[in-house]
């Protein structure tokens, strides 16, 4: 099995022609995209040229903009691929300033074409339907293969077991039906786009289009099934004005024209495990003036805002995520390419470890929200704070005639944004290694006193007694399930059936076998803090509920942790 899956992830994919089936009238509009992709990218050219029509001052800086960025960008990759394009990009420099204007438009057009064409995704019906019929199935083969027969016969209950969808899904289907659904989830790693499409796929959600970053392409089994299910290339290594505003004009197009789309609003991977505060709305944001945009057409379609958290027992990439936060790295690593999720062998190890773990993984549906933060009833229509039906194309109308206004487009964005931080952590669901994380962590916090974060993380060795973890644990773990019944939190399916005992258990066998190093091991009657970096990640989820679920003992250690989350 371990061969099998060496081989899948490093050869490249070739379908079949006659699997899959043919699109009928009522499949999702991302059915029908191959053949509207020529006319969006026209569109997406259009709409970019004609922005700029009339200002040849900002034209000319447009472009030379645009050069002077690829150029510093391709010269530093150094590769034989670039040398073309960058030798492209140097005479576009020195000949822009004697262009007419006339010349600059199209060089613009001709630009715009070629950034599109390389966004833009693709949908193939019969890898679809391939799709559905073997990534259960795979899935289960990776994660535990001697049990693939009975699972074949049992409708891959076990994988269900293991990935978990909950929140309003019905009421997801019915608004899909009548309006464009826009997915804002947490990011947490690079597997979440997989775990994503396979639960909109189970529970008969349509798919979505979707921006992916460029580096992962790289790996074929991925590429194969992102290339071909939606996904279009983001390449965050461009910062060219130019091509930023040819990605946001795209998804607003692909909204507009009623995909169903998916952002990640932190932008990027959270590097310490907290839930996402500060979102990064750009491409998001372009679900707004999609919205204005077809209201000032005459084009009545909703569109719905849908906040989701991705909630991990184990996370792939968790080691190197923290420690590039701790070192301060985020920034200038903002693409990490050297991960977990790029090595053959530790997915292998993820999936087997996995297959030991119920819940491993519980993705919540947030309640949907219109563009304006208004919520949304059973049948799809904006609700007032007083519970009446409000018009959304009110909110994009002057003197009652839609219009598309930037500026006041982006105003509506933050609030959107706010909006969506606060579901955010409504919908976190605390898992059984978070809560287990999180009172270890405080017990380091407790004996450290004289350290910082930095000191802190270089503790080795420090122990628990076990029974009082256990005892810690039970306490947490029943506040925060009167924290849930409040509804301000959610609460995973281990921490809610099983003993004490029984969850610091299985928190350390998860732990253990897949991370370089255990986060936590027992010794004796004792369990010994092997990583505390591994630690602070995995509680992190519980940093805004620290001091609620702390015991007059506890109460200083929490607070430190609490202070700790605005920085960590």
């Amino acid at each position: 099995m371990r061969s099998l899956m060496f081989r899948l992830l490093s050869q490249p994919l070739r379908l079949p022609a006659f699997l899959g089936p043919a699109p009928r009238p009522d499949d999702p509009q991302i059915f029908r995209f191959n053949s509207e992709r020529g006319t969006i990218i026209s569109d997406v050219v259009r709409r970019v040229a004609q922005h700029y029509a009339g200002q040849p001052d900002r034209l000319l800086y447009l472009l030379n903009e645009a050069g002077n960025a690829e150029v510093r960008r391709l010269a530093s990759q150094g590769d034989l691929e670039a040398s073309d394009a960058l030798g492209a990009w140097r005479r576009l420099i020195k000949r822009v300033g004697k262009m007419s204007e006339e010349e600059r438009r199209a060089e613009l057009r001709e630009i715009v074409a070629r950034m599109t064409g390389d966004i833009a995704g693709n949908f193939d019906v019969r890898v679809y339907g391939l799709a559905t019929k073997i990534i259960p199935g795979l899935l289960t083969a990776i994660m535990s293969p001697g049990d693939l027969p009975r699972q074949l016969l049992s409708g891959f209950r076990a994988l269900d077991e293991r990935i978990i969808a909950e929140g309003p899904i019905d009421k997801l289907r019915r608004l899909a039906k009548v309006g464009t659904l826009v997915l804002v989830p947490t990011h947490s790693s690079n597997l979440d786009s997989v775990a994503l499409g396979y639960v909109l796929m189970r529970e008969q959600l349509p798919p979505v289009v979707y921006g992916a970053g460029k580096n992962l392409f790289s790996n074929p089994l991925l590429s194969f099934f992102m290339h071909n299910l939606g996904a279009y290339r983001v390449d965050r290594r461009i910062s060219a004005q130019l091509y930023k505003e040819t990605l946001k004009t795209y998804s607003c197009m692909m909204i507009e024209r009623g995909y169903h789309s998916l952002f990640f609003p932190g932008g990027t991977r959270s590097r310490s495990g907290l839930v996402e505060r500060r979102l990064k709305l750009g491409l998001a944001g372009t679900g707004v003036e999609a919205f204005a945009r077809n209201q000032a057409r005459g084009i009545s379609r909703p569109v719905y805002f849908v906040p989701a958290t991705l909630n991990y027992a184990l996370v792939l990439e968790a080691e190197t995520l923290i420690d590039d936060h701790l070192k301060g790295a985020g920034q200038s690593r903002y693409i990490i390419d050297d991960d977990e999720s790029g090595q053959a062998e530790r997915w292998f190890r993820f999936f087997t470890k996995l297959s030991q773990l119920r819940s491993a993984m519980v993705l919540r549906f947030g309640e949907p929200l219109d563009p304006f933060c208004n919520p949304i009833d059973d049948e799809g229509r904006s609700l007032s704070p007083s519970g009446r039906t409000v018009d959304p194309a009110s909110y994009v109308k002057f003197r009652g005639v839609a219009t598309v206004d930037a500026a006041r487009d982006a105003g509506y964005t933050r609030e959107l944004g706010d909006a969506i931080a606060r579901e955010y952590q409504r919908s976190t669901v605390i898992l059984w290694t978070q809560l287990v994380a999180h009172i270890l962590y405080r017990q380091l916090v407790a004996q450290t006193p004289e350290l910082d974060l930095f000191g802190r993380q270089r503790v080795r060795g420090a122990t628990m007694p076990r029974s009082q973890l256990e005892a810690e644990v039970g306490e947490a773990r029943d506040r925060l399930l009167a924290f849930a019944a409040a509804g301000l939190v959610h609460v995973g399916p281990v921490l809610q059936s099983q003993s004490p005992e029984k969850i610091v258990a299985e928190a350390l066998t998860a732990w253990s076998g897949y991370h370089t190093r255990p986060a936590a091991s027992a010794k004796g009657g004792d369990i010994v803090i092997e990583d505390p970096n591994l630690l602070l990640f995995y509680q992190n989820r519980l940093v805004p509920f620290a001091e609620e679920l702390a015991t007059p003992e506890t109460l200083t250690a929490a607070r430190t942790i609490a202070a700790l989350g605005g920085r960590t």
